[in-house]
């Protein structure tokens, strides 16, 4: 799959999809784009609007109409195009919970038109991890579920959906990332399972996506240890040659989880990290945010040294760029802004309404039954702590709308609470996290009666999560507040 024609460095160059920073497109990327630069991904920072963001886009076309447009857009708490307001759609844990392949479908379709118009054409979606540890610190609810099967099902749905919209898929994070203690961003995690477990768990969601068709598959940087302990797995030949192109036989483009990652750079370098990468059988190298063109110069140097001492074959490099060119190929050739409009006949996805969502949520009866009980005055605390690297500073949960429509319920603090009134409780993830733990008990000695809402993947303890809701975007937090409503917590 030789890249002909191409020069060295415009062979390497077309191997590297960087970051970069603000809204509008630097002078070193148009550059690069215009000598062979794969392409970028676009992160929240360097969306403002809607507009805006179809400006950048096609200045990226207009310095390589080839150009592949990438984004982390899951449908849920992980959001770029909703960056500022959290997003429209229920997520994937959500998704899982309600096992309707049509609506999984309906919500990728969704994302796929809104990335279309918006002129990106790789989304580094969906997540096919099995979140087997509650307590994930990265994962959890961009998850489809805790079962291979069902997982497996709606990544299957959701790739297709996607890709029928003219979007590249790029399933992730491979082999998976699920059954992880420790956020690859900050650290190198170890997933120390059998191939026999790894097969039956973590493989079969990504082989449903291979028989799916997907475009791309993203790499974890984790390490398996009893399949290949010699680092994580993007920069593992056993896995990513043996296992997804031999075993599950993938034959589309293999791409990086970011190497600005601590999981992969952080011992190494990113010009040493992407060396590793492309030698193991990487294809295309996210590089990470707000790269430099110094960066990218870092990179491509490291790249010749290693093809002229021999740490990088020259057919490898050639395998790699070329099936980036084709999928780049592909992908303008059928490209919507030129007038080729895919699936345009069809109907508008029905994506759940909140109300369906509120009925997928984890409830305990007794607390609900509380909820609803006359004459009780709740007030509502957030309890923030910090989200994953992955999921950045985007708005979360249900406090936009009550500040809107139930302003005066809506306590400033855990200390700015009535003694007499019984208080909600909302965070995410809040038996992971120690300082919600901790306010959590704090407010159950202060007032009568505390009830805790949990919008991350709640853990095994159940006086943390007495309501979960799977997730915390947008239309998860409408969807809690009509159940508060519904229930008559909220008047």
């Amino acid at each position: 799959m030789t890249h002909h024609g191409a020069g060295t460095r415009t062979r390497i160059l077309g191997t590297l999809l960087p970051g970069f920073d603000g809204p509008v497109l630097p002078e070193w990327v148009a550059r690069m784009l215009g000598e062979g630069l794969a392409g970028v991904c676009l992160f929240g920072e360097n969306i403002e609007s809607a507009p805006q963001l179809r400006r950048l886009t096609d200045a990226i076309r207009a310095a390589n109409p080839r150009a592949l447009i990438a984004i982390d857009e899951e449908g849920g708490d992980v959001t770029r195009l909703f960056y500022d307001r959290g997003a429209p759609w229920p997520g994937n844990a959500v998704l899982g919970r309600l096992d309707d392949e049509a609506a999984t479908a309906a919500v990728a379709t969704s994302v796929g038109r809104a990335l279309r118009e918006a002129g990106v054409n790789l989304d580094f979606a969906p997540d096919a991890d099995v979140n087997s540890d509650p307590l994930n610190p990265v994962i959890g609810v961009r998850s489809f579920g805790a079962a291979p099967s069902l997982v497996a099902r709606h990544v299957a749905a959701w790739t297709t959906a996607l890709q029928r919209e003219g979007v590249a898929a790029s399933v992730k994070h491979f082999p998976g990332h699920g059954d992880t203690a420790q956020d690859s961003h900050a650290e190198l995690p170890v997933v120390d399972v059998t191939p026999e477990v790894l097969r039956a768990r973590e493989l079969v969601p990504f082989a449903a996506a291979v028989e799916a068709g997907a475009a791309t598959v993203m790499t974890s940087h984790i390490v398996l240890p009893q399949v290949d302990p010699t680092g994580p797995a993007t920069f593992s030949r056993p896995l990513l040659q043996g296992v997804l192109r031999e075993e599950l036989g993938f034959d589309g483009v293999v791409v990086s989880d970011a190497l600005d990652m601590a999981g992969a750079s952080g011992t190494i370098g990113i010009p040493a990290a992407a060396v590793r990468a492309l030698d193991a059988g990487c294809d295309l190298l996210c590089i990470g945010t707000k790269n430099t063109g110094a960066q990218l110069e870092e990179i491509v140097g490291q790249v010749e040294r290693a093809l002229a001492d021999g740490a990088l074959a020259e057919e490898r490099l050639d395998d790699a760029s070329g099936r980036v060119a084709a999928l780049a190929g592909s992908l303008a050739d059928a490209d919507p802004l030129a007038g080729v409009e895919p699936a345009a006949a069809a109907p508008t996805p029905v994506v759940p309404s909140a109300e369906r969502v509120a009925a997928s949520f984890r409830v305990d009866r007794a607390a609900l039954a509380a909820l609803g009980e006359p004459g009780r005055r709740w007030v509502v605390v957030r309890l923030d702590a910090n989200a994953s690297p992955a999921i950045g500073v985007v708005p979360w949960g249900p406090f936009a709308a009550l500040a809107a429509r139930h302003p005066a319920a809506l306590a400033a603090s855990a200390t700015d609470i009535p003694a007499e009134a019984c208080v909600l409780a909302i965070g995410r993830d809040n038996e992971r996290h120690p300082s919600t733990r901790s306010a959590i008990d704090a407010l159950r000695t202060a007032h009568p009666l505390v009830v805790t809402v949990d919008m991350g993947w709640p853990g095994p303890d159940p006086r943390y999560a007495e309501l979960a809701t799977f997730g915390a975007s947008a239309l998860v937090g409408d969807a809690l507040v009509h159940l508060l409503e519904t229930q008559g917590a909220l008047r």
